[in-house]
């Protein structure tokens, strides 16, 4: 569930990849001209410029409006003392990241990387607290999924692996309890039919490494594979194994050597040297097992039953790290003149792999389209991944953009409630410091009113004695499911009925609705409707409704022209004319 109240005291105040998808971004090393930056309603195709390179900025350097980021982070700095469970903090504290087009338009720190005693919440003295960092390192937990799906199709791109192949072809212990037929896609997108988990749990039930790598070999499948989506660490623990098998080292040895340090990555590694360790965000307090506070050591315990380094979890990263790595797949692959990976392995590990599965939408490794913690910075191009320990990575390529919020959320314990707030308002910010200019004039109506809301623009009541009225405006909706633009008629300004519409562009859905709903497609509509004749004058209006979960960029609403057989009844870009606002501004942007 959403938080209400501050996405929109923070955003409202401040002012499938699917195949067809996936060939949208092609000829990366030719893009398309590209369109003004900072630009929300103009989405690009391709990838950015391989030698595209990071460099700090302010966000008008790049065409964005900084309040929204302003107001991103003040709600974090909120969280840091109020919003979670039983009146504790969301989380002790937070580092943020946003760039765009190439440029790192903010970095934030806020609150504490320790501060706790306990897991009851009794706080350390205050100089033994640590304050966050721009530099402080996150345990990544499941972010580190990505680093091993790369190395995988690394071994694709050598040759040495088949995607479509059984793992038992790699892996032959692999094939025993019905698990022959299970594929390395399979595996790559969640679908093999593992269980979340191990079970007995590696660390509770296996004296020693040996045998818990042997127990992530021989665990039995609940459902028969490609018959269903559960996400399972499973998966990418059987991965990891493949790819030490494959290249005879560690994992970790091919994670440094194949990405972190071509890429410069001088931060990011698994179990960080006892040096780093006040720069380190501290975890949780744990009695089972018995390791007290867990500080610079990976959290999740099957990952810290194997040394530290395993397929789904055990990475350890900084916001800058982060951010090279999400360049580096917006450059399709490379980073400083280091390739990593081919453009068309890019494309391919951002492709829907899913579509059987309506909103599991995941590529190779990446997860595709999560409204849920990518904000309005969804489509079916977004990838990105979270992480247990409170990590969120958003790579949207059709804006060139990255948000990466870090946080410390299981610090003291795990049980203080959900970051995914947090999440979505620092993933929509970004995409709310876009511009949709408007499509016709110089302004238009803008909503975004946040969850459980509903914002109404009405005309005043107009003549039908001349015949029914035809309506027409253009309508940009970035808007959560569930949420829905209507055009509503009334002859008593008190009971309404929805006008059926037609849209055209991009996105838009077919034939004749009652509501206009969507996301991702990021382009005005061109929309009519008909208003039959009625002996009492007609009123007009435009009614947003969002629910209590999630929320995108928001809607708007431009070039209103409502026409009768007798000429025009209102057109809203001649001046003098009102409009009733109720949760609607005039934008320019």
């Amino acid at each position: 569930m959403r938080a209400k109240k501050l996405l929109v005291a923070a955003l409202v105040a401040a002012t499938t990849l699917t195949t067809a998808g996936a060939s949208a971004m092609a000829s990366p090393d030719r893009p398309a001209p590209l369109p003004a930056t900072g630009r929300f309603d103009q989405p690009r195709t391709g990838f950015a410029p391989s030698g595209t390179v990071l460099r700090q900025g302010k966000p008008s350097d790049v065409g964005l409006d900084p309040a929204p980021i302003t107001a991103a982070e003040q709600a974090l700095k909120n969280w840091t003392t109020t919003g979670g469970a039983n009146g504790h903090p969301l989380f002790p504290g937070a580092v943020g990241l946003y760039a765009h087009d190439g440029v790192v338009v903010d970095k934030y720190a806020v609150g504490d990387a320790l501060k706790y005693s306990d897991a009851a919440g009794d706080e350390l003295p205050a100089d033994q607290q640590l304050p966050m960092r721009t530099d402080t390192i996150f345990d990544m937990a499941s972010i580190s999924k990505l680093f091993t799906s790369i190395t995988v199709m690394q071994l694709v791109e050598e040759g040495k692996v088949d995607i479509t192949a059984p793992v038992v072809r790699y892996l032959p212990e692999f094939g025993v309890n019905g698990k022959s037929a299970v594929t390395i896609e399979q595996l790559m997108t969640h679908t093999s039919g593992f269980a979340p988990d191990p079970v007995p749990s590696l660390w509770a039930g296996y004296p020693d490494i040996p045998s818990r790598r042997e127990a992530v070999l021989d665990s039995p499948l609940q459902n028969a594979p490609g018959t269903t989506y559960r996400y399972s660490d499973l998966n990418m623990l059987t991965l990891g194994i493949l790819v030490e098998t494959l290249t005879g080292k560690t994992l970790d040895t091919v994670v440094r050597e194949r990405i972190t340090e071509p890429l410069g990555m001088k931060d990011t590694s698994y179990n960080p040297p006892a040096s780093k360790l006040q720069r380190i965000a501290a975890e949780e307090y744990e009695s089972s097992p018995p390791r007290g506070l867990v500080w610079g050591s990976v959290h999740d315990e099957n990952a810290w039953s194997l040394g530290g380094v395993a397929g789904h979890a055990g990475v350890f990263s900084t916001v800058d790290d982060l951010a090279v790595l999400a360049q580096t797949i917006l450059n399709g692959g490379a980073y400083r003149g280091h390739r990593i990976l081919r453009p068309g392995t890019v494309r391919q590990m951002l492709t829907d792999y899913n579509q059987a599965f309506p909103t599991d939408n995941h590529g190779l490794g990446f997860e595709l389209d999560q409204t849920w913690y990518m904000g309005a910075l969804a489509s079916p191009v977004s990838a990105g991944h979270t992480g247990f320990t409170g990590t969120t990575l958003v790579i949207d390529p059709e804006s060139r953009s990255i948000a990466i919020l870090l946080t410390n959320h299981v610090h003291p314990i795990r049980t203080w409630g959900s970051v995914n707030p947090a999440r979505e308002l620092w993933a929509t910010a970004l995409a709310r410091s876009m511009a949709v200019k408007p499509a016709a004039g110089r302004q238009d109506w803008f909503s975004d009113i946040g969850n459980s809301g509903t914002a109404t623009l009405t005309t005043k009541p107009l003549d039908t004695r001349n015949g029914p009225l035809n309506v027409s405006y253009d309508a940009f909706v970035d808007a959560a499911e569930g949420d829905s633009l209507t055009l509503e008629s009334s002859t008593d300004g008190v009971t309404w009925q929805a006008v059926p519409v037609s849209a055209s562009g991009p996105g838009a859905p077919a034939g004749t609705v009652s509501a206009l709903s969507g996301h991702g497609h990021r382009s005005w509509w061109r929309v009519t409707g008909a208003v039959g004749y009625s002996p009492q004058p007609v009123t007009l209006r435009w009614r947003y409704n969002t629910d209590k979960n999630y929320t995108g960029r928001g809607v708007s609403v431009d070039g209103i022209k409502v026409t009768h057989r007798g000429g025009i009844v209102l057109d809203g870009e001649l001046p003098g004319i009102s409009l009733d606002a109720v949760g609607w501004q005039l934008s320019s942007r």
